[in-house]
């Protein structure tokens, strides 16, 4: 992984703590089995318990170390929640004290795994001030994020799409220059702009399907909208000044609709941007019904503009 590479070549104090990382294993997707031979004494096994990998990575940060600390699978990080939320995320809080770890944390769902490998664990820890959550939707993101994150002076959560390990779609050439912690803040909104009448939001594989059918849709169309992926809660400005300039938002995510951040996002919209909004922001959860919903979204609404929405154009 050449995020994880960059980081141990830059700062001795950089290390990676989890199960099955080291040895000759490389993790359980066999990530790091490349960086094995260059740095193996600082690629170290853990036990086989979360809260130890996340209680050693606060205590080495604390001590002045970088640690990557890995859950094998997001779902896993429930037995350590505490060293996270309460330990953590409350040091700068408490004493002022800095503590720069980052937690790799595998997710993503449609691959039959069941109920423990397929969670959507970021909802719990959005509401944690002092917790930061990154959510890389392309390999150049995610090499840049990972600078951004090792950097980081406070905790960051670092989850990856397994899509990005696997799916022969999600494939970009990077170059052997290693991604400056400057190039991919968490925090900032990267817009991508695709011809198409309607606004999504959100990352890898919803976010693809989505941008296909709306790519396709643009074709026809011959209007201009623009797609978020890096989010976290200060994306709701970015989010509110494309609802104001689009006037329709579509928000597609893989988590259940209750309580997930997309229901989060949706209402920021409604309650901030609701008199921008050419019809309510459609929220849906699953990526594979990503053109069902972008063809009902379409149908919110005449073809032809009202005099409204034109005189908003105009205005823009």
């Amino acid at each position: 992984m050449l995020g994880i590479g960059d980081a141990l070549r830059a700062d001795p104090r950089v290390f990676v703590y989890g199960e099955d990382v080291g040895g000759s294993y490389g993790n359980a997707f066999l990530l790091l089995r490349p960086l094995l031979k260059e740095f193996g004494d600082r690629i170290i096994n853990s036990p086989l318990a979360e809260g130890a990998v996340l209680g050693v990575c606060v205590g080495a940060a604390l001590a002045g170390q970088r640690p990557i600390g890995e859950i094998q699978f997001n779902d896993f990080v429930a037995t350590g929640f505490n060293q996270l939320v309460n330990n953590a995320a409350k040091i700068r809080y408490r004493w002022g004290g800095s503590v720069p770890m980052v937690v790799r944390m595998p997710w993503g769902g449609l691959r039959h795994a069941g109920p423990y490998h397929s969670q959507n664990t970021e909802p719990w820890f959005y509401r944690t001030a002092g917790l930061k959550i990154v959510v890389p939707s392309t390999p150049h993101d995610a090499r840049a994020l990972m600078a951004s994150a090792v950097a980081d002076p406070d905790p960051v959560l670092y989850y990856e799409h397994i899509a990005l390990y696997r799916d022969p779609r999600i494939k970009q050439a990077l170059g052997r220059r290693a991604a400056g912690a400057d190039s991919a803040r968490p925090g900032r909104a990267a817009a991508r702009r695709r011809r198409s009448r309607d606004r999504l939001v959100r990352r890898v594989r919803p976010r693809r399907a989505a941008r296909r059918r709306a790519a396709r849709d643009g074709r026809h169309r011959g209007q201009r909208a623009r797609s978020a992926q890096r989010w976290c809660r200060s994306i709701a400005s970015a989010l509110l000044a494309v609802a104001r300039r689009c006037h329709r938002v579509l928000i597609v995510h893989e988590d259940s609709r209750t309580g997930g951040i997309g229901e989060s996002l949706a209402a920021i919209i409604q309650e901030e941007a609701f008199e921008s909004l050419d019809a309510p922001g459609p929220h849906h959860r699953r990526a594979r019904h990503a053109g069902a919903v972008l063809a009902a979204a379409r149908g919110l609404l005449p073809a032809e503009r009202s005099a409204d929405r034109t005189r908003r154009a105009a205005a823009d």
